[in-house]
């Protein structure tokens, strides 16, 4: 990004000040007002990242822009401005003159800071907490890189990059549906860690491990291997920070073990209370005692805690940073988005501590931490590389992995099955999809015998069967899993929970396939009401739904309601996820679609000129969904007569996506006709008869003599030797076409 550049012709950026994995800051001028500041940048994410990854990162800058734009405390940094230039979404904030406490700790040579500082900090975070809790919201990803000590002595909390707003907190404690969890390992809370309910206690919870860090030089759980620090926060009673530093007050190492409680009722009720017993320590009085059971001695297993699993999640989570070296020095390459989010995402789910080795009796020799490590980090690399894009190495390395896991394990471990799971998707995600059918049925038998036919890893994996045989055109047998399916999370998490409502999602899209549009149109319509009531009515899944309910709107003929839920869509991701975002664009050609149906050809055709140009800007001009686009505008021309024009349209996509798709791909052949009919149009029957005979021949080699879009491009060849006055060839073609529907069966078009 250029020094030159400026954001809406105000902010001029003149240095970079900080980099990561979701993007950069830099100090900035506000060209409008004369002063510094600080311009966060979301980096773009181009067409090789996954497009669910790219949406969840937009989102989440776009929550983030909002939330913090409307926190006005001095403990709190500001944020003055934010919006989108150029597909760059940016947030403007105050210019912080000062060092955060990970640097602190730093230049300190990771010795611990002044105890009265380790005091004040918390005061003033406590005081900055008290604030935002009471505004209904919850930082969430609290950590000594997150807190800034000003040079004046002030101490600013930032990022809340993915606080949630306290009415959602109670649905869910992630992202709904990504499987990516917030937080960074060395300081999450065991409920973040659970997958429980998150509320302010957990920044509580998190502010104790930045104390106890900041206290004693090393956060409270000092382990590399971020396994291990998640189970020291879920299951291990902290090392007292006295008995690390002595000099340190007994009152602070009363509150910091207060706010490390296992469980959020043994903490701190809120803030408020914290800064009491910090005010009372500091007057030489005894804070209160939490009340609860006595606690454990240092360093044993709470009785009970190794029960619980953890979330699957967590199996793939990286380390994330401590204090020392949290940010990546300015100049240095950009990390990768999975140091920011510290979670490299998987969909498949994982193993419980107690199903990390095999289970007696198998025979199988236990096999070592060392392999199992090594096995977790290369399934992570595969997942990081599908992510990526690059399908056909990821499944190299899961394919690879799994033979392993099942050597070291066993063919029904959740460990190899996750990695099964994964090669599934691979082969999906490279279109074979009969090998990907295959892996998902093993996946899923598997997942029964060792965890039951309702377990949510088991039904993932049914639902990935259901997906795929969809794939295939199997629309009955898809159909009946997802019934299964869908039945099974309603008995076991309820009719709302987002799984169960992103499989009655996927049931009502096959309904439509199997040509039941009236009961594909009432179940859509349903979950895009349930969606609206527990997501939002702005959610990306809710708008999804709808996206889906305009459809068979459309199916159905009613395309005045159809065109109107389509708007509604479009119109909602332009709010939510940005004018450039893939999902809004797509609205919008269906949007044109509609308009065309209903016969305003001049508001489709500059919908479509608009939409092409918006495309190319965002995805370059050879991109498919250009190319679409631009297909969309020709068809448009030809409806108001301006043929030449639609001609010369036509050809050029159509040799673009020879290029860039092959001269037999569907959408090129697709191009091809519409230069015929453009040649038809203008009387040019002979260069038409050409043009459809190509296409028509092509159509034979790729799907067969029978199929019904060969036997369209037929009928054209046909219709075109009609008009050229070969009535006989023309008789002869028709008759052909006529045999081969009825021995398929196919009704003439």
């Amino acid at each position: 990004m250029a020094d030159t550049r400026l954001f809406q012709s105000r902010y001029r950026l003149l240095d970079l000040i900080g980099r990561g994995g979701m993007g950069e800051v830099w100090r900035a001028r506000d060209e409008a007002l004369g002063r510094q500041v600080a311009v966060k940048c979301l980096k773009p994410m181009g067409p090789q990242h996954d497009q669910d990854f790219t949406r969840i990162l937009r989102e989440r800058f776009r929550r983030e822009a909002r939330v913090a734009a409307a926190l006005q405390h001095r403990g709190v940094t500001v944020v003055h401005d934010f919006g989108e230039s150029d597909g760059v979404l940016y947030l403007v904030m105050e210019l912080l003159e000062g060092r955060n406490l990970s640097q602190l700790l730093e230049d300190n040579r990771q010795h611990p800071l002044p105890v009265e500082d380790v005091v004040d900090i918390a005061d003033q975070v406590a005081d900055a907490l008290g604030y935002t809790h009471q505004q209904g919201i919850v930082h969430r990803d609290l950590k000594p890189a997150n807190i800034m000590r000003l040079d004046d002595g002030a101490v600013k909390i930032c990022d809340f990059g993915i606080a949630r707003l306290g009415h959602d907190i109670g649905f869910s404690s992630r992202l709904t549906g990504t499987g990516i969890a917030m937080g960074t390992p060395h300081y999450m809370s065991p409920e973040q860690i659970s997958g429980g309910e998150v509320d302010h206690r957990s920044d509580l919870y998190s502010l104790g491990c930045v104390l106890y860090e900041i206290a004693t030089g090393v956060p409270p759980f000092d382990m590399e291997d971020a396994w291990a620090v998640l189970v020291g926060h879920r299951d291990t009673v902290p090392e007292p920070p006295r008995a690390r530093r002595a000099e340190l007050p007994r009152f602070l190492d009363r509150v910091v073990l207060d706010l490390l409680a296992k469980t959020p009722g043994e903490r701190p009720a809120d803030a408020g209370d914290l800064r009491q017993r910090i005010a009372l320590g500091r007057s030489g009085e005894q804070p209160a005692v939490v009340g609860g059971p006595p606690a454990p001695p240092v360093g044993r297993i709470v009785a009970g805690a190794g029960a619980a699993r953890l979330p699957s999640w967590t199996r793939d989570m990286t380390p994330g940073h401590r204090a020392l070296g949290s940010e990546p020095p300015a100049g240095t390459a950009a990390a990768d988005h999975a140091t920011v989010l510290t979670v490299a995402w998987t969909v498949a789910t994982g193993s419980a501590l107690t199903g990390a080795f095999p289970r007696a009796g198998t025979g199988r020799p236990t096999p070592s931490p060392e392999l199992l490590a090594t096995l977790a980090n290369r399934h992570s690399a595969g997942v990081d590389l599908g992510r990526l894009g690059h399908w056909e190495e990821a499944g190299e390395v899961h394919r690879s992995v799994a033979t392993e896991r099942e050597h070291a394990l066993g063919p029904d471990h959740p460990d190899t099955l996750a990695s099964r799971y994964e090669v599934g998707l691979t082969l999906s995600r490279t279109g074979r999809a009969e090998d990907a059918l295959r892996e998902f049925g093993r996946v899923a038998d598997g997942r029964e015998r060792a965890l039951g036919p309702d377990h949510p890893e088991t039904l993932a994996a049914r639902q990935e069967t259901a997906y795929v045989l969809g794939r295939l055109g199997r629309h009955f047998e898809a159909h009946q899993v997802y019934a299964a399916v869908l039945a099974s999370r309603e008995r076991s998490t309820g009719p709302d929970h987002p799984d169960t409502l992103r499989c009655r999602h996927n049931l009502a899209f096959n309904l439509s396939r199997l040509g039941r549009v009236e009961d594909s149109y009432r179940m859509a319509r349903e979950v895009a009401d349930s969606r609206a009531r527990v997501l939002g009515a702005e959610h990306p899944d809710t708008l999804v739904t709808l996206y889906e309910v305009a459809y068979t709107l459309g199916r159905l003929g009613r395309w005045t309601e159809a065109l109107q839920t389509y708007l509604d869509v479009a119109e909602a991701r332009e709010r939510v996820l940005g004018a450039d975002h893939p999902d809004t664009l797509s609205a919008r050609y269906e949007v044109g679609i509609g308009l065309g149906r209903l016969g305003r050809t001049a508001e489709a055709l500059e919908l479509y000129r608009a939409l092409a140009e918006d495309r190319a800007r965002v995805s370059g001009p050879s991109h498919p969904e250009t190319l679409r686009a631009r297909h969309g505008l020709g068809v448009n021309l030809g409806r108001t007569a301006r043929w030449e024009e639609a001609l010369a349209e036509s050809r050029e996509v159509c040799a673009i996506r020879s290029r860039t798709l092959g001269p037999d791909h569907p959408d090129t052949l697709v191009s091809r006709r519409e230069t015929a009919v453009g040649l038809g149009w203008l009387g040019r029957w002979a260069d038409a008869l050409t043009e459809y005979r190509a296409v028509a021949e092509a159509r034979e080699r790729v799907l067969g003599p029978d199929h019904p879009d060969t036997l369209a491009g037929r009928n054209d060849e046909a219709h075109c030797l009609e008009q050229l006055g070969r009535g006989t060839e023309a008789v002869d073609l028709y008759r052909r076409v006529a045999d081969l529907r009825r021995r398929r069966g196919t009704p003439p078009r």
